[in-house]
């Protein structure tokens, strides 16, 4: 297994296959205008490959909270269905241990839906524990992916 920072537009792009394993209704179109639009704020994404097939993706922003100071924040984490349960998602966790660390981050930061209990699990077994709730209000239904 191979870990690589994705840092631009077009790589990002490339791997648009993965992506769809956890939204496969997004259209290419939208998935790059949300790119577009992340990637000046800061927003990266890390792969992990098997030869050349990316088995593995995660986002992830680097950002400062008055409360919490510098924070790496992971965003859609996505495990190929084939390639589960054999150390993609923690070599995926470790590296932005190490990453987090390396930038004198205080913390790492997630949101997992309230019904992913196999996710609870995984970041459970990782470090991670809730610290609160992340509430959301609903303003337009038909823009989520």
């Amino acid at each position: 297994m191979k870990v690589k920072e994705l840092h631009d537009l077009k790589e990002m792009l490339s791997h648009f296959d993965v992506i769809q394993f956890l939204y496969p209704s997004m259209a290419f179109e939208k998935y790059e205008s949300h790119l577009k639009q992340m990637i000046p704020h800061n927003y990266e994404q890390l792969a992990v490959f098997e030869g050349e097939k990316c088995v593995g993706l995660t986002g992830f922003w680097i950002g400062t909270k008055l409360w919490s100071g510098k924070y790496i924040e992971i965003d859609n984490f996505i495990v190929h269905p084939n390639h589960r349960e054999k150390g993609v998602a923690k070599a995926m966790t470790d590296y932005l241990d190490q990453k987090a660390k390396d930038l004198d981050c205080t913390m790492i930061v997630l949101d997992a839906f309230t019904g992913n209990f196999k996710a609870h699990r995984f970041y459970y077994n990782q470090g991670y524990s809730p610290k609160g709730f992340h509430f959301v209000k609903m303003i337009d239904e038909k823009g989520l992916a």
